[in-house]
């Protein structure tokens, strides 16, 4: 029996001190980590352009009724935009069509609604401008710029440039 015992216990001793070395495949804790080989390209940040204005303009402005958005350009290119933008409800709606720029007000008032309408760039027949305007509140038919969009595009456009409302 002795005997017996021995060999169990040699045998645990031996399994347990097989169990605790250390493999030689196992890397040191403190051993420099291999380095890490990709087969892929690395990933890249993808952003969406800004939508490209929907006119033919190419000296004047641009605003897209169905984008709720408007754009500034001069010799081709855009020089603001597109910016956010409101217009009139159905009733009131902000007519769609090609014009020019008649007239500027910087601090016009309307004398049917008695209201002020900083920066006004009137294009269209009864009253219609581009003015700073709330964007979350409907207008009668303008089209409402943030403030800072309406100063770029009272400076920006001149008596006479296109004007696109599609």
């Amino acid at each position: 029996m002795r005997t017996t015992g021995v060999v169990t216990l040699l045998g645990a001793v031996l399994v347990t001190a097989a169990c605790s070395a250390p493999r030689a495949t196992t890397p040191s804790p403190i051993a420099e980590p291999e380095p890490l080989t990709t087969t892929s390209a690395p990933p890249t940040t993808t952003t969406t352009p800004p939508p490209a204005p929907p006119c033919a303009v190419t000296t004047g402005a641009c605003v897209s009724l169905a984008q709720r958005l408007a754009w500034l350009l001069r010799d081709g290119r855009v020089v603001r935009g597109p910016v956010p933008a409101g217009f009139g409800p159905p009733d009131q709606a902000t007519p769609a069509g090609s014009f020019h720029v008649v007239w500027k007000d910087r601090e016009h008032r309307s004398g049917q609604y008695g209201t002020d309408m900083p920066n006004s760039v009137f294009f269209a027949a009864g009253g219609i401008a581009f003015h700073a305007g709330p964007l979350d509140a409907p207008s009668h038919g303008c089209v409402h710029l943030a403030d800072a969009d309406s100063a770029a595009f009272f400076d920006g456009l001149n008596v006479g440039d296109a004007v696109q409302v599609l």
